[in-house]
């Protein structure tokens, strides 16, 4: 595909970089940039050589929502999609029939995905994090759901991840309210692994996804699989029960023989697929 309003780096040690790139426009989300997006991450879960990526906007905002001028050809309309309606590819289907949707197929992708929040985010933009496995936010960001504003639901499954994210009572005020929220609110609420100046974000981003790019990647999916599949079931012991035959299946891993011997040999692991 011949992109237009994104890029995609993969680093030698595995990073895989993807920036939402129409910075003149707060990187506002349309149905190009929606295609692309995808069409990237089924390149990237097909990339044997990539163990994490990470998500950002190019300029001063992450995404400022879907973009104004999309928005204004749906009024009178019976619905909005935000720009999703194109066909597109599919990654991270196919896990689990609950991930099988825009936006929450990010949960079934095989490797981790930290979304970097560099600057304003909003709407769609705010799922895409919410639905993100680590998040960094920019100090000051501002962040809004803008669907309160619009006179319109919550989107893209909001409504189910941010109160698993920062409780039933913090989702209720950011969701009702629509109000804008900064970055620094947002991580007091549990949404930001880490909420940083500009001075210091980007190395941190790119620090924590070497950290990550360094770790078995059959072990990085295992534990992703585990986190989501458990947030869907309503059984402890059942949690249990799977760990053991998890343990006893990556025990016959290269990389757990790998993981035993490094240290002993004073030496950091060198994992493989």
């Amino acid at each position: 595909m011949d992109l237009k309003v994104t890029t995609v780096d993969v680093s030698d040690t595995g990073v895989a970089t993807v920036t939402l790139n129409r910075p003149d426009r707060g990187n506002s989300w349309t149905g190009r940039m929606h295609a692309e997006y995808r069409w990237i991450m089924a390149e990237l879960e097909r990339d044997e050589r990539v163990r994490v990526a990470v998500l950002t906007g190019a300029g001063r905002a992450f995404c400022v929502g879907a973009d104004t001028q999309a928005l204004s050809s749906y009024v009178g309309g019976d619905g909005y999609d935000g720009g999703l309606r194109e066909e597109v590819a599919n990654p991270g289907y196919g896990v689990r029939p609950e991930f099988d949707a825009d936006v929450s197929w990010q949960l079934g992708l095989r490797f981790p995905l930290i979304c970097a929040v560099n600057g304003a985010c909003a709407g769609v933009a705010l799922a895409m994090a919410a639905y993100s496995d680590i998040r960094f936010g920019m100090l000051d960001a501002k962040i809004t759901t803008a669907t309160a504003k619009l006179a319109m639901p919550v989107e893209y499954g909001l409504s189910w991840i941010l109160p698993r994210l920062i409780g039933l009572t913090n989702a209720a005020d950011v969701l009702l309210s629509g109000r804008i929220v900064a970055a620094q609110e947002l991580g007091a609420m549990g949404f930001f692994t880490k909420v940083l100046g500009p001075d210091e974000f980007d190395g941190a981003v790119s620090e924590y996804a070497e950290m990550l790019a360094a770790l078995s990647p059959n072990a990085l999916t295992t534990t992703k699989r585990q986190l989501y599949d458990d947030l869907l079931a309503s059984s402890p012991a059942a949690s249990v029960d799977r760990s053991k035959e998890l343990i006893g299946e990556l025990m016959r891993h290269p990389d757990y023989g790998e993981g035993v011997r490094a240290p002993i040999e004073k030496r950091s692991p060198r994992f493989g697929r």
